[in-house]
């Protein structure tokens, strides 16, 4: 009879991955505020909602360093520890990608966003949000998983990393039809320049979302 992987903790390490996702859906919500008031010219709030994402960094920073120095050594586990820490490292990329975006629009902090581009963008944060959404999702079930090593509940947490992998193709082609419009709206080439990279960083957003969800795919493999 196989034995709980969490009932070897005092405390679970999926109790630490959980915190710090639902810290990084937190990082999220902020950070779709900053660039939805970026795109605004009434909004003055953006280096409030920039100051909020760093702060939940750090906060996210402070879990990881938790979940890296309490695991027990020499206890068996049903996974290497060491893709729990590759899974982490995925998880917290999600959170630096968005202050990333975020550090790179202060750099310039006047808005240059053409107005027919706003439509776009503000698609392009929504596609790399929901990533996020189900990255949290996925933690969740998982760690209810490794209570019980229930194969109903192994196959629905697989179907999550499904859907995760689906959204952030949907985010790739909404990522790669912005990069096309910005090419065709009259720019001058700094202004061009710092929208491809702007875009490029949300887009890594969904990237590590997804690398995530291999992550975990690798974790609960039998």
């Amino acid at each position: 009879m196989r034995i709980p992987f969490l009932s070897l903790f005092i405390t679970s390490p999926f109790d630490g991955l959980l915190e710090h996702a639902e810290k990084v859906k937190e990082c999220a919500w902020a950070f779709q505020q900053a660039i939805e008031c970026y795109l605004s010219k009434k909004c003055i709030a953006f280096e409030e909602f920039r100051q909020e994402v760093i702060t939940l960094e750090r906060e996210a920073d402070v879990i990881k360093r938790r979940i890296r120095g309490h695991l027990p050594k020499g206890t068996l586990m049903p996974i290497d520890k060491f893709q729990l820490f590759r899974y982490l490292k995925e998880q917290d990329t999600v959170l630096d990608r968005a202050e990333d975006a975020l550090d790179w629009i202060s750099y310039r902090p006047e808005p240059i966003i053409p107005e027919e581009l706003k439509k776009d963008f503000l698609l392009l944060i929504d596609s790399n949000i929901d990533p996020i959404e189900e990255m949290s999702r996925m933690v969740l079930e998982a760690k209810k998983y490794f209570e019980t090593f229930n194969e109903t509940q192994r196959n629905l947490v697989k179907k999550i990393i499904r859907n995760l992998r689906r959204k952030e193709h949907e985010a790739d082609k909404v990522e790669h039809e912005l990069k096309r419009r910005i090419f065709e709206v009259k720019l001058d080439p700094v202004s061009v320049f710092h929208l491809i990279r702007l875009v490029e960083i949300i887009g890594s957003i969904a990237d590590h979302a997804e690398n995530s969800g291999d992550m975990m795919r690798a974790m609960i493999a039998k």
